[in-house]
C-alpha cells in the first residue's frame, strides 16, 4: 500500500514546462540585420565523428543572419579533424580551434567551453553538444524567448532522438526522474535556490558569463551545466529552461554500455549536494522494478490459490495500480514516438536507472572515478 501511495503521487505530480519554445517567423521585422546581436555557438568536440557533420550543417542553415559558429576540438583522435577541415573550407562563420592540452585541475568539457567562449566575439553564447541538431529557427527562437522572458541565462530541453531498444527503455524514466528532481517551475523561480541546465544547449548573455567567472568558476566539473546554472543564479541573475523540443533535437546514446557510461558520470556528481533525492530515487526504482511486480504476481497467485477477501483486495489494489502505471506509460511512449509496447518495459528500465544510480555514486565514494572520453576524473 505504502508503494501504491509513493507511485501515484508521483504520477501525479506536476512536471510540465511552463515555458515553450515556438518555431518564430521572420526574425528580422522590418529591421537591419546589424541590429540583430551576434550570437557566438560554441561546440565542444571530442571525437564526434558520428555527430559533427549533422550538427554543424543544421547550424549553417539558421534564420538568424547574424551568428558564428566556433567549434573546439577537443585533441580527437578518430575522424572529426577531418571532417571539420571540409566543412570550414565552405562558410567563414566556421571557425576550428584546435584544443590545447587538458590542464591540472580542469575536466575536459569546462578546458574546451572556455577556449571557445575567449575567441567568441558575441553579445550572447551558445553552448552547445556535437549530438544536438538544430531546426532552421533555433537561435532566433530562443533568443526571442529570452528576452521576453528577461532572461539572463536560457536553456532548453531538447527533442530526444530513441532509436535503439535499450535507449526506449531507459531514457524516458531518466528525463522522468530528472523532471521530478528539478522542477522547471522551481529552477524558473528565482525566490527559489534550484538550479538546472542542459549542457546540449545553453544561451547566456556574454556579461553575465563574464562576470560570474565562466566556466573557469566551475572548472573541475563534470556536470558543468548544472553547476554554472547555480553559480549563475545564486549571482542573482535570471536563469530559465524551458521547453524547446520543436526547435532542436538530441541523440544522446545509441547503446546500453553509451548511456551506462553517459548517466553514471552525472547522477551522483549532479545531485551530491541533495543525497536525500538521490536515495528517494533508489527507493522508488527498487519498488517500481521489484516490490510491484511481486505485489501483482503475489496477489494473483494468492488470490487463485486460496481466494478469500483479503487476497483479492490485495490483488485488485495490484491490478488497478499497474493498470494506472502502463496507462502513464502509453502517454510517455506517444509523447517519445515509441511503440505502446514499450509501455511493459518500465520495470526494466526502473532497475537499470536503479543501478546507474547506485553505480555513479560508488564510483565517486569509492574514489574510482568515473570515465567518460577516454579520461578517467577522480
Amino acid at each position: 500500500m505504502v508503494a501504491g501511495i509513493i507511485i501515484t503521487w508521483l504520477l501525479h505530480a506536476r512536471v510540465g514546462m511552463q515555458i515553450l519554445v515556438e518555431p518564430q517567423g521572420d526574425q528580422t521585422d522590418g529591421l537591419r540585420t546589424k541590429t540583430l546581436p551576434l550570437i557566438s555557438v560554441i561546440i565542444p568536440v571530442r571525437n564526434e565523428q558520428r555527430n559533427i557533420r549533422r550538427c554543424i550543417q543544421a547550424l549553417q542553415s539558421q534564420s538568424h543572419p547574424n551568428f558564428e559558429i566556433i567549434v573546439v576540438d577537443d585533441r580527437s583522435t578518430d575522424e572529426t579533424p577531418q571532417i571539420l577541415s571540409l566543412l570550414a573550407q565552405d562558410d567563414l562563420r566556421l571557425r576550428i580551434i584546435h584544443g590545447t592540452e587538458l590542464s591540472p585541475g580542469w575536466a575536459g568539457k569546462p578546458h574546451a567551453l572556455v577556449q571557445g567562449a575567449a575567441a567568441a566575439h558575441g553579445e550572447w553564447l551558445c553552448f552547445m553538444d556535437a549530438d544536438t541538431y538544430a531546426q532552421p529557427t533555433l537561435l532566433w527562437s530562443t533568443y526571442a524567448k529570452a528576452v521576453n522572458s528577461h532572461a539572463d541565462m536560457f536553456s532548453i530541453l531538447t527533442e530526444q532522438e530513441l532509436g535503439s531498444f535499450w535507449e526506449r527503455v531507459v531514457l524516458p524514466l531518466v528525463f522522468l526522474g530528472l523532471s521530478y528532481g528539478f522542477p522547471a517551475d522551481r529552477v524558473n523561480d528565482p525566490s527559489r535556490s534550484d538550479a538546472i541546465a542542459n549542457g546540449q544547449f545553453i544561451l547566456i548573455k556574454r556579461s553575465v558569463y563574464d562576470r560570474v567567472g565562466g566556466h573557469t568558476a566551475v572548472k573541475d566539473r563534470i556536470d558543468e551545466d548544472k553547476a554554472i546554472a547555480v553559480v549563475v543564479k545564486r549571482a542573482g541573475y535570471r536563469l530559465v529552461v524551458a521547453d524547446g523540443r520543436k526547435v532542436a533535437t538530441t541523440r544522446m546514446y545509441t547503446s546500453l554500455a553509451e548511456m551506462w557510461e553517459g548517466w553514471t558520470k552525472n547522477i551522483y556528481l549532479g545531485l551530491r549536494d541533495r543525497p536525500g533525492l538521490l536515495l528517494f530515487g533508489v527507493f522508488i526504482g527498487l519498488v517500481v522494478s521489484i516490490v510491484l511486480p511481486v505485489w501483482l504476481v503475489g496477489g494473483l497467485a494468492w488470490l487463485a490459490l486460496f481466494g478469500g477477501l483479503t487476497s483479492g483486495v490485495v490483488a485488485t489494489e495490484a491490478i488497478v495500480l499497474w493498470g494506472y502505471l502502463l496507462w502513464k506509460r502509453l502517454q510517455a511512449c506517444r509523447a517519445f514516438a515509441m511503440a505502446g509496447t514499450y509501455a511493459f518495459t518500465f520495470p526494466l528500465g526502473a532497475i537499470i536507472f536503479t543501478g546507474m544510480m547506485v553505480a555513479s555514486a560508488y564510483d565517486v565514494l569509492s574514489g574510482r572515478g568515473v570515465i567518460w572520453k577516454g579520461r578517467r576524473y577522480s
